[in-house]
C-alpha cells in the first residue's frame, strides 16, 4: 500500500545507520516511512545535534502523521531528549548507536569486560579514514596515536553485515590503532525493535 501527505510517518536519522534502516524497511515493507539523514560528521559535534535535529522537526511539521528521531543521546548529555521533549517525540533508547546496535544487554556486558574499548559499526569500518583517522589527523601526525588511544586496550566490530572487506578493514584498524580485535556479529540489534515498536504504536494510533 502506498500512502500519501499524513499517513506517512518520518524518521529522522543519523547518516551512519542510513543502509541500515533502508535494510529494516525494505525487510519489513514499511512503505510508509520516509527518511531524513542528518550528516554523521555531527558526532564529532555533539553540541550542534540537538539544534540541527530541531531544525528538521520544525520543517517536517505539517507534512508527517508522526516523527521518530533515529538517534540516542549521542554525546548530547540530554540535551537531544529536552528538545524531543518539547515536542512529544520519541527516539532511540540508549546512550549511543553501539548501544542499540549490540542491543542494551550486550553492550553492557562488553562494556563491563573491557572500559577500554573502541567500537566500530559497518558504516565506521567502511570509512575509517574518513571518520577517525583524518578528522584527528592520524594521517598526517601518526604519533599522537598514543595520546588519543593510550587507555584503550581492544577494538570491538559490531557488524551489522556478514562481510569479509569490512572484516578485513575492522581488523586493520585495530592494528593501526595498536588494539587488541574482537568481532562480535550483531546485524540490526535494537534498531530494528526499536523501529518496530514505534511504528506498531503509530498505526494503532
Amino acid at each position: 500500500m502506498v500512502c500519501n501527505g499524513q499517513d506517512r510517518i518520518l524518521v529522522i536519522a543519523c547518516g551512519a545507520i542510513a543502509l541500515e534502516l533502508v535494510r529494516v524497511q525494505k525487510a519489513n515493507e514499511w512503505h510508509h516511512l520516509d527518511f531524513q539523514c542528518l550528516p554523521p560528521e555531527l558526532h564529532n559535534h555533539p553540541d550542534q545535534l540537538p539544534a540541527a535535529v530541531e531544525a528538521k522537526i520544525k520543517a517536517a511539521a505539517g507534512s508527517y502523521r508522526k516523527i521518530f528521531i533515529a538517534f540516542a543521546d549521542c554525546g548530547t548529555s540530554g540535551r537531544l531528549d529536552a528538545v524531543l521533549d518539547r515536542y512529544g517525540i520519541e527516539r532511540i533508547p540508549g546512550a549511543h548507536c553501539y548501544e542499540f546496535l549490540a542491543g542494551s544487554e550486550v553492550f553492557e556486558a562488553l562494556a563491563t569486560a573491557e572500559p577500554g574499548s573502541f567500537y566500530l559499526t559497518d558504516f565506521l569500518a567502511r570509512h575509517f579514514e574518513r571518520i577517525v583517522i583524518r578528522p584527528l589527523r592520524l594521517d598526517t601526525n601518526p604519533e599522537l596515536r598514543d595520546s588519543y588511544f593510550g587507555n584503550y586496550r581492544r577494538l570491538v566490530y559490531l557488524s551489522q553485515q556478514q562481510d569479509d572487506a569490512l572484516l578485513g578493514a575492522a581488523r586493520q584498524a585495530a592494528e593501526r590503532l595498536g588494539l587488541d580485535f574482537e568481532h562480535i556479529h550483531c546485524g540490526f540489534g535494537e534498531l530494528e525493535s526499536g523501529l518496530a515498536n514505534f511504528v506498531a504504536a503509530a498505526s494503532d494510533g
